[in-house]
């Protein structure tokens, strides 16, 4: 009779094990570690084998009680240690290094961690929450503490956590590769949240650079590239009212205006050269500002880990992560989570376009073309020197689209601001004759992007309510923010460059040339309502030699701020919702730059107080007269009444809001002030002067109509009553009737 107490170990006889396999185990060539390591049933009992290359001995004890089971001895292989035990028995390893003694469970005694499900959706490119279930999660096994790892890799022959818990040896944790998924799984006891690791890969033609883990949850502080094992305690949100709200705060027809921004330069401890902030200390500073100038949404630029910061985050490898620039991703929760508590909305550019090519990412992943496309002229971005997504195939599909819906759900994020949408559709986009491949019709479009796009959406706008995805999309590509049900691509609202590049280039022009320009600022009238549009000054406005805003604008100092003040006013009151890059709203003379914050000092100069100023009166004017926001993307909204003056460079148009109620806006774009400018309105009665760019306060020269004009009984311009004007040079003017 056995005594279960002592379990007396058996002679050893490991002949199971062949010479080729231990020797596949020492070269770090053995795809089925889990078919030699661990606990095996052999008939006579159960063999138990380590593959510990440097330890010097290995002792097995019980995992409960500690007790003895048995002394393993050295196998067939330098750092291959056997025991036999006479009958399975939960235990534990007591490793001898020559460092010292680690004690830990064998991952080669657990089963299998994912589930056919989550297997079975992944494949099929539907898996909506790979965050909770790839990567690496901290969670527990058979109730052991530790990470569990998944990663696909199809075409690998061998796949292995390193880490310092390993002396980033590849030998020594290889993974299971489950069945025909292409993923590899392991549980790593006792690892601990904040552990850097990386995946070692043998392809088919050798081991690849290390790589990070394509869906970690967090990574080293670049230039380090490791991922890093995140602590996945659910965080505790305090923004049920904002999200209970968010659908009506983001309906089209609510007033929009959003302050884009990029974190680590908008303001830094100490100036230029100073500590960029955390997310934490970010918070404390740029949400107070925000309520201030009134803008009801910030939008980010990538935050998403990225190894160069030079590239602004818009090449990101970490679509899953936080950057460790500013914090942990409970730090960047938090900031989300006080933001919501101000009624400050979070949007984030997300990039599903291309990735960066350096080599410990996801470029030929497994030693193949995976993420991205074997072709160079379909997987390579001559532009950006990157890798374009292959979003044809189910896993990479569903890739992107549960980094979505990772930042979405788990971050809460408000909406999505989908980078270069443009280079996804085009086949040919920025390619010669001759260098890109058509599609299965023989077309320039991407098929395959435009179905991605298109569920996108769909889930999106399904499993987020009240989430906004909104295209960067330069080209007259029909439909952007057309519902996906009526053929269109599915967005909430679309970048409008035309109108961007349009005005920009008028308001370049020195006024005296602006009448030859005056199209530029009507033009977007004839399409306003073709999508549902918000019109963006962005980061890309201000670098790369385009110059400030301040600094577009022709003129002498005082002009230049007129010109500025008439054109932010022009922007605000205009149909579309709004988007300003940070800096624009004081005037900055330099170019942005990454690498200092912002010119702050700039607002001990009343000229840029008074810009500054004039923004936060915009913002409040916007939000609270609902013909500037209510029928942005109607045409019943808006009425041109001088459309055609270029002489003068005049303009005047009519705003109105769901009852037809009206504002007159009149906007004169040259330094001559117009006496007596007689404008048509629709109604009798007194018209309250409720702006003006030209205000004092502003930094203007205060010409305007004593706080308001009573229509006379003289039709003009169609309507049957008018306005005797006085209309500021360079200025912009709103009027609402009273009564």
């Amino acid at each position: 009779m056995t005594d279960h107490n002592t379990a007396p170990v058996a002679p050893l006889d490991d002949a199971r094990l062949s010479a080729a396999e231990a020797e596949s185990l020492a070269r770090g060539e053995h795809g089925n570690p889990f078919a030699v390591l661990g606990p095996h049933p052999d008939g006579e009992g159960v063999i138990v084998r380590a593959f510990l290359p440097s330890a010097l001995g290995v002792e097995l004890v019980d995992r409960v009680s500690g007790r003895p089971l048995a002394q393993m001895q050295p196998g067939r292989v330098p750092g291959l240690f056997v025991a036999r035990l006479e009958y399975a028995a939960p235990y534990k390893l007591i490793i001898r290094w020559p460092s010292g003694v680690q004690e830990t469970e064998d991952p080669y005694s657990f089963d299998l961690l994912l589930g056919e499900t989550d297997l079975y959706l992944f494949n099929e490119g539907r898996h909506r929450n790979l965050g909770e279930t790839f990567g690496a999660q901290r969670c527990q096994v058979d109730g052991i503490e530790g990470v569990r790892f998944a990663v696909w890799a199809p075409n690998a022959r061998r796949v292995s956590v390193v880490g310092d818990f390993n002396s980033w040896d590849g030998r020594r944790l290889p993974m299971r590769l489950r069945a025909n998924s292409g993923v590899w799984e392991l549980f790593v006891p006792r690892l601990p949240v904040g552990t850097a690791y990386k995946y070692e890969i043998l392809g088919q033609h050798g081991v690849l650079p290390l790589k990070a883990d394509p869906i970690a949850l967090a990574a080293e502080l670049p230039p380090r590239t490791a991922s890093v094992v995140a602590d996945n305690k659910p965080f505790t949100w305090h923004d049920q009212d904002w999200m209970a709200r968010r659908r009506e705060l983001q309906g089209v027809e609510a007033p929009i205006s959003v302050y884009e921004l990029h974190a680590g330069s908008w303001r830094r401890e100490g100036g230029d050269e100073g500590r960029q902030y955390n997310w934490r200390e970010l918070a404390e500073r740029l949400i107070p500002y925000v309520r201030e100038m009134g803008f009801t949404h910030i939008e980010l630029l990538p935050i998403m880990e990225h190894p160069f910061s030079g590239s602004w985050g818009y090449q990101p490898l970490g679509q899953f992560a936080p950057t460790s620039r500013f914090g942990t991703p409970a730090d960047f929760a938090a900031f989300v989570d006080a933001c919501h508590q101000a009624d400050i909305g979070v949007i984030l550019d997300w990039v599903p376009a291309h990735f960066p090519t350096d080599e410990h990412g996801l470029a030929r992943f497994d030693g193949t073309a995976l993420y991205e496309y074997e072709h160079p002229f379909e997987g390579f971005h001559q532009d950006w020197n990157t890798y374009i997504y292959n979003l044809g195939r189910h896993e990479v599909h569903g890739f992107m689209l549960a980094s979505a819906m990772h930042w979405l759900k788990h971050f809460h994020i408000d909406g999505l601001r989908v980078d270069a949408v443009a280079s996804m559709l085009y086949r040919d986009y920025s390619r010669k004759h001759g260098e890109w491949i058509p599609n299965i019709h023989g077309g320039r479009e991407n098929l395959e992007t435009i179905a991605f796009l298109r569920h996108l959406n769909e889930v999106v706008h399904e499993e987020a309510p009240g989430a906004l995805v909104i295209a960067e999309e330069s080209t007259s590509w029909p439909g952007v923010s057309a519902p996906v049900s009526e053929g269109g691509l599915g967005f909430d609202f679309k970048w409008n460059m035309g109108w961007m590049n349009d005005t920009l280039h008028y308001v370049e022009e020195d006024p005296v040339y602006r009448q030859y320009h005056h199209h530029q600022m009507t033009f977007g009238l004839v399409y306003a309502w073709s999508e549902r549009f918000m019109l963006p000054i962005s980061h890309d406005e201000v670098v790369h030699g385009k110059g400030s805003m301040i600094e577009k604008m022709p003129g002498d100092v005082w002009q230049k701020f007129a010109n500025l003040r008439t054109y932010l006013s022009f922007m605000w009151t205009h149909p579309g919702k709004k988007l300003l890059f940070m800096g624009c709203e004081f005037g900055q003379w330099r170019e942005w730059s990454h690498d200092r914050e912002l010119d702050w000092f700039l607002l001990e100069h009343g000229t840029h107080r008074g810009v500054q100023q004039l923004l936060a009166d915009l913002n409040h004017l916007y939000r609270h007269e609902p013909a500037l926001h209510e029928r942005d993307h109607l045409p019943e909204g808006f009425d041109w009444v001088v459309g055609d003056d270029n002489g003068n460079s005049v303009f005047a148009w009519l705003r109105k809001d769901a009852q037809q109620r009206p504002l007159l806006v009149i906007a004169n774009f040259t330094p001559v002030p117009r006496h007596d400018y007689r404008v048509g309105v629709p109604a009798l009665g007194h018209w309250q002067e409720i702006f003006n760019s030209d205000a004092e306060r502003y930094g203007g020269s205060n010409l305007g109509n004593g706080g308001g004009v009573t229509a006379e009984e003289i039709g003009a311009h169609g309507q049957p009553a008018s306005l005797n004007l006085q209309v500021p040079p360079l200025g912009l003017l709103v009027f609402k009737p009273q009564g």
